[in-house]
């Protein structure tokens, strides 16, 4: 079970969006923990490419070593040690690989010279190497890529054990075609019941990243509290797609605000997933369609107005296990105020995590006029 390799050409559009939500993610990621003084951080690349393309775009080590040159003065400031894990099975590749990452340090002898700053290389099968590395992860803050090469990653060996860490962020990037072409061998029935994929395959191939989503979130275990959320990519007639995981509510608010910012229409996609734009059309025949965001608030209303949302911790906890941002709530509250719905002190409803979690200020929303 072999993928195509995207190393012999460019980038394409798709890719490169891929790399962007992973870099952007590393430049929210990694000021958390150098900010407040962790002793060590941990980046884990499990298949990291040659360093860069035909044409000399970035791959995702690359992209790494960018964003913790743009810390490397907090970090030697605040003393925190960053661990980076790149691994290459191709040897080819991985000599590319180690080029790429020497060629890089060298012209940056900030990073090179730190001490605080450890690349570690391997050359090694995926599945023997996490073996390795799996009592690491999560003993520090960490943070773990995986490419669409990783598909045995989704098997219940290596998702429980992923989901099951603490203080571990995962971005993992799969192809929904990928998964189409090789459904039914032997080895994929090992790590998706074939049943599972016959409902999968049902639903619009648009949408099939969504329901391996799905799928992997029914595996967690009672009472997680990992949250995942999905980004679909569309390349060409392919779609494809990032998994991004993680336990930590902040870790979840940083990666919806990348997205929604990608995204304003769904923040889930790199095009209109939901055919919002189709829905400023009047409907002559049946309900009218409603966007992605005007349902999101409606429902807020609603909870609010019913009293299941009673203050901005409850908004703010049902912004992100819907997937959605804070200001998105913001504005549905303000206008809530503003009609005489509700009223609460202050000027803001503050449903963000800098006012809830770390000022402690929770504002209390009162019912003026019940539905």
């Amino acid at each position: 079970m072999s993928g195509k390799n995207i190393h012999k050409e460019p980038f394409n559009d798709g890719t490169i969006t891929k790399l962007e939500i992973f870099q952007r993610y590393a430049r929210e990621w990694l000021p958390t923990f150098v900010m407040s003084q962790r002793r060590e951080a941990y980046i884990f690349d499990f298949f990291a490419g040659t360093g860069y393309d035909v044409k000399g775009v970035p791959g995702s080590p690359i992209r790494i070593l960018q964003e913790i040159k743009g810390q490397i003065g907090h970090i030697k400031e605040n003393g925190t040690m960053i661990h980076v894990f790149l691994n290459e099975f191709d040897k080819k590749k991985y000599d590319q690989l180690k080029e790429a990452v020497k060629a890089y340090l060298d012209s940056n002898p900030e990073i090179n010279c730190s001490e605080q700053i450890r690349i570690h290389l391997y050359n090694e099968d995926f599945g023997t190497l996490y073996e390795k590395l799996e009592p690491s992860i999560g003993q520090q803050p960490s943070l773990v890529y995986l490419d669409q090469n990783g598909i045995k990653f989704i098997a219940d060996k290596y998702f429980m054990s992923i989901v099951n860490k603490p203080q571990t962020d995962f971005l993992y990037y799969l192809s929904s075609s990928f998964f189409i072409r090789f459904w039914n061998t032997p080895e994929f029935k090992t790590i998706v019941p074939q049943a599972t994929m016959e409902e999968i395959k049902e639903k619009p191939y648009k949408y099939i990243h969504n329901e391996i989503l799905n799928y992997l979130k029914s595996k967690l275990p009672q009472g997680s509290e990992v949250r995942m959320f999905p980004f679909t990519i569309k390349k060409g007639s392919g779609v494809y797609g990032i998994i991004f995981g993680a336990s930590h509510i902040r870790a979840a608010d940083k990666f919806l605000r990348l997205v929604w910012k990608m995204n304003e229409v769904n923040g889930a996609a790199n095009f209109d997933i939901d055919d919002d734009a189709q829905k400023d059309q009047l409907e002559l025949w049946g309900p009218q369609p409603i966007k992605k965001v005007d349902a999101f608030k409606r429902d807020l209303r609603g909870k609010i107005l019913r009293g299941e949302i009673t203050n901005n911790k409850d908004a703010f906890d049902f912004v992100i296990d819907r997937g959605h941002i804070g200001t998105h709530a913001k504005e549905e509250i303000y206008e809530m105020k503003k009609k005489k719905l509700i009223t609460y002190e202050g000027a803001a409803p503050k449903v963000n995590y800098e006012a809830i979690y770390q000022r402690n200020e929770i504002v209390e929303y009162k019912i003026i006029k019940k539905p």
